[in-house]
């Protein structure tokens, strides 16, 4: 029977989480006053107890939370389970969204011990439904996954106006809504300032962090001089994908000669797909159209799960 060992949080984010014992798990959000809950894809992180004693026999002196886990549980292999799998612990009910994460930056385990297990032991869940989860708790696999991944997306609207609330930001809210009925989850959505250095530390954290598969902004791609999105861009990505903006603007051209002005651009980060969408929805329903039946290959080619690009129509 498989028990809650550990329930740790953190309040800051860069900071140790720290076992506390009780703490209630808010539905849609995660571990209440956690700095690492919110509305993505990754609220709850659980990690085995098995796992964790391993690493200490090798002489490492670890507490919990330290590898950044909020729930630590004995009896279950987390890493061995497919996508989509239900867990309940009580009144709560968790869903696993991902299995292991990328790290882009070592932590400070791996500078004390030489390594870090999340990466490879550690899954991440979205929470179904909240309640109170407590150390002894029985924690038990309510349902096995298909192991269907969904690519996860986020969507960044650049406004001054929006993000001071004096206009609804349209154009962000129909991605999202559409991207959902494509198959991505939404790992996020915010609503910044033309600000160049705010554009920047967006996307790296979409790229860096929140792992996502694609990010589309919206907004920022004209001539105004606060119009900043495409130099931030170019900061972030390590890789243009010109194609992409290029095929846009092609499509757009056939529907005003004003798309010409756009200077939205297209690039790569790692594995994430960034792309920039100008900033009416109705552009934005245009490039979406456009784009919609590639985004999946352009995927799985960053995913490493589809061949290159090619393809011959010979038999």
């Amino acid at each position: 029977m498989a028990r809650v060992m550990a329930v740790c949080i953190s309040e800051k984010r860069g900071t140790q989480k720290k076992n506390i014992g009780e703490c209630e798990v808010v539905e849609g959000y995660g571990l209440k006053d956690d700095a690492h809950g919110g509305n993505w894809h990754r609220q709850v992180s659980l990690l085995s107890y098995e796992k964790v004693e391993e690493f200490r026999k090798r002489g490492a002196d670890v507490s919990d939370g330290a590898f950044g886990e909020n729930i630590l549980v004995s009896g279950i292999d987390f890493k061995t389970l497919p996508i989509g799998t239900v867990f309940r612990c009580g009144e709560v009910v968790l869903v696993l969204t991902q299995v292991g994460k990328k790290c882009h930056s070592e932590c400070n385990i791996y500078h004390m011990v030489g390594d870090c297990i999340m990466p490879r032991e550690g899954v991440f869940t979205k929470v179904l439904h909240g309640g109170v989860v407590k150390v002894g708790d029985e924690f038990v696999i309510e349902k096995m996954g298909e192991d269907i991944r969904h690519p996860v997306a986020a969507v960044l609207t650049l406004s001054d106006k929006g993000s001071k609330g004096e206009r609804v930001d349209e154009s962000g809210m129909y991605l999202c809504d559409e991207l959902v009925k494509l198959g991505y989850e939404i790992g996020a959505y915010d609503v910044i300032s033309d600000d160049y250095d705010e554009i920047v530390k967006k996307l790296l954290y979409y790229a860096d962090f929140l792992d996502a598969d694609l990010v589309l902004t919206t907004g920022g791609t004209g001539f105004s001089q606060r119009d900043n999105t495409p130099e931030a861009t170019r900061k972030v990505i390590k890789r243009e994908a010109p194609g992409i903006s290029e095929a846009i603007r092609a499509y757009s051209m056939t529907k005003t000669k004003r798309a010409m002005l756009s200077r939205g651009v297209s690039g790569i980060r790692n594995n994430t797909l960034i792309i920039n969408f100008p900033g009416s929805k109705k552009a934005c329903i245009e490039s979406l159209e456009v784009i919609a039946d590639t985004l999946p290959h352009a995927i799985g080619i960053l995913r490493g799960e589809e061949g290159e690009c090619g393809r011959s129509d010979k038999m």
